[in-house]
């Protein structure tokens, strides 16, 4: 079995929102003491905007991932908190796959909800590549084999 998701996954979900809130408190804390009474409204509005813009993106983009995703040939297995599902390609309806946004992400969405929902969401291995639109070799493969797959369920 090959692991295709992101080593990253604990870092994009855990250890980079920390930073993120806590610079954003940081922040607050030391400048609203030293700041004029103009300051004090602006001072306190772009973190809070800061605070609330990162929560919509970390919650739309980091934490609904998975935190590993192994390959077993016909099936995945995916690992999310505590639990496991094992998914055969034959349950997947479709492959989508985001290159453009940090971190990268692969979007299984399921004929049938699963332990985890309807769609799983993760991050692949990150692959270097000189063209920044191209589809991974990971997705590219899962879409390719998933179609097989169902087009095998389907007979």
């Amino acid at each position: 079995m090959t692991r295709i998701s992101s080593r990253y996954t604990f870092f994009y979900k855990k250890v980079f929102p920390v930073f993120w809130f806590g610079f954003i408190a940081f922040f607050v804390a030391w400048t609203l003491p030293s700041s004029v009474v103009e300051q004090r409204v602006v001072m306190f509005v772009s973190p809070v905007l800061m605070g609330v813009i990162g929560f919509i993106v970390f919650k739309k983009f980091v934490w609904d991932l998975a935190d590993e995703v192994t390959d077993g040939g016909e099936f995945l297995l995916v690992r999310k908190g505590g639990e496991e599902a094992r998914v055969r390609l034959s349950c997947i309806m479709n492959v989508s796959a985001s290159s453009n946004v940090n971190p990268p992400r692969i979007v299984l969405r399921l004929v049938k909800p699963g332990r985890f929902g309807t769609e799983i969401a993760f991050s692949p291995t990150i692959e270097f590549s000189l063209n920044p639109f191209a589809k991974g070799r990971i997705a590219e493969d899962l879409i390719v084999r998933v179609d097989r797959a169902r087009s095998e369920r389907q007979r």
